[in-house]
């Protein structure tokens, strides 16, 4: 009975037309190939290997900032300066190991810390995606050169060893598919824990804070957990899903910095499904608490104008009037934020009060705001606040200014408790505060130095002694 079903089957194969073969074989291929497209949109692949204003996607060249230094992102398009020559097993231990086809470790600006987690089917789909739809630019790699000892990329194998994960996704049955589709791309492929959970002095994730905010150069990636005061326990569903795929979220919160660019490049093309399993996952997770908080950030500040009190206080000829932060304030922010800080009706221009960038703790990203200025593109909206550190069409601002205006805006605005000196503005122009592997880099060589001395002098005094002891007997 086996062997007749087998021969109509054979039969009913050669029945079909070579034509309808190449057809299925297309089709099939063409269906890996969009999936392996949604796998690099979920990964936001594009973010980090497109350089900005770059016209060939994935031809690498960005630099990617790290207290280290400048970590560039590297050409992966399949070209023989790219990944041209990988085989999908040397594809996948790049994405989920870190190790490149030559055997040479990534750093973990490549979030394989993440990846690892990606499923033999994404890997497989991601490979068939980039070998067979990304166009070959033939790009040389711009070469990553930190200072010693960061320079040693066969250290990486050591800190991998000790520090790295390389655990394969795992379903919780307990829980919903929502729950873990969720779980799969916070901690995944969306690589959210990579910037939003604190790391200790060896740069790595401390496993027992997940998601609980961490400074992120200039920028804080703020705490996402489901705590109602520190993290997004507060926020419904549909305000999450509507920051992930526009930005914002009226009377919480506007993205700036990298997640920005997360949800230019990445999150705004996630399916609604994905952005509420994201939704999902964030409001069960384990709250925690950041130390200090008391109120949620998005709960501070109500409109607040002074123009009455300033106008005109000064004379039309006056040089540097504006010498207060009420005054710098009205001078560069009124208006587009208003006088009294309500931001624009719809919003393009929020409202600095209700705002968790001027209601959290930590006011890195207010500072970097009026530093950097905010750049997103999304489907409905293009934002642009302009930088005020560097020349443009708005005044330069120094440090000073910059912390006026910051100080200004907090009291009124946001959360008082919180003061921003001059010092913390220079910290942040310069990229922000180093951790502390970065600051004892300058004291490595040194230390090195003094350490073998010291051994060279102890060898020596252990040879003295002995020639000593041996002169005595």
């Amino acid at each position: 009975m086996r062997l007749n079903k087998t021969l109509a089957w054979l039969l009913t194969l050669m029945a079909i037309s070579p034509l309808t073969y190449a057809q299925v074989a297309q089709d099939n291929g063409a269906a890996l190939i969009a999936q392996g497209e949604k796998v690099a949109i979920a990964s936001d692949c594009q973010a980090c290997h497109t350089a900005p204003g770059s016209k060939t996607a994935f031809s690498g060249g960005y630099a990617i900032a790290s207290p280290m230094g400048a970590i560039y992102a590297t050409n992966i398009t399949p070209s023989a300066q790219g990944i041209g020559q990988y085989s999908e097993q040397q594809f996948a231990k790049a994405v989920r190991e870190g190790v490149r086809a030559d055997g040479a470790h990534l750093y973990p600006a490549m979030p394989y810390t993440s990846y690892h987690l990606m499923t033999d089917q994404d890997v497989h789909a991601l490979y068939a995606y980039f070998m067979h739809s990304v166009k070959p630019v033939d790009q040389a790699n711009t070469p990553t050169q930190l200072t010693f000892p960061f320079n040693l990329r066969f250290s990486m194998g050591m800190w991998n060893a000790v520090l790295g994960r390389t655990d394969s996704f795992k379903v919780d049955p307990s829980k919903s598919d929502e729950w873990n589709r969720g779980n799969y791309l916070v901690n995944g492929l969306a690589h959210c824990d990579t910037c939003h959970t604190p790391r200790n002095f060896m740069m790595a994730e401390k496993q027992d804070q997940p998601l609980a905010g961490a400074p992120l150069g200039s920028w804080y990636a703020p705490n996402i957990t489901a705590d109602p005061i520190s993290g997004i326990g507060g926020w419904r569903e549909d305000e999450l899903v509507s920051y992930l795929k526009t930005g914002r979220a009226v009377g919480k919160n506007q993205a700036a910095g990298g997640m920005a660019e997360a949800v230019e490049h990445s999150l705004q093309y996630l399916p609604d499904s994905d952005l509420k399993a994201i939704a999902v996952y964030l409001k069960h997770t384990t709250p925690i608490r950041t130390e200090g908080e008391a109120a949620p950030a998005y709960s501070y500040g109500h409109p607040v104008s002074v123009e009455q009190e300033i106008r005109g206080n000064a004379a039309n000829n006056a040089y540097n009037a504006l010498d207060n932060g009420a005054k710098l304030f009205s001078g560069n922010c009124a208006s587009c934020h208003q006088p009294d800080g309500a931001g624009s009706p719809n919003q393009a221009y929020p409202s600095l009060f209700h705002n968790t960038a001027t209601g959290m703790i930590h006011p890195d990203n207010l500072v970097s705001a009026i530093l950097f200025g905010v750049r997103r593109t999304t489907k409905d909206h293009d934002v642009l606040m302009p930088a005020f550190s560097s020349p443009t069409y708005v005044d330069q601002l120094s440090d000073q200014q910059i912390a006026d205006i910051s100080n200004y805006v907090l009291h009124n605005y946001g959360n008082p408790q919180v003061t921003v000196q001059a010092g913390d503005v220079a910290w942040m122009r310069k990229g922000g505060r180093l951790p502390f592997l970065a600051a004892a880099q300058p004291y490595v060589v040194p230390g090195i130095a003094v350490g073998i001395v010291v051994v060279i002098l102890l060898i020596i005094g252990i040879r003295l002694r002995r020639s000593r002891q041996k002169h005595k007997s």
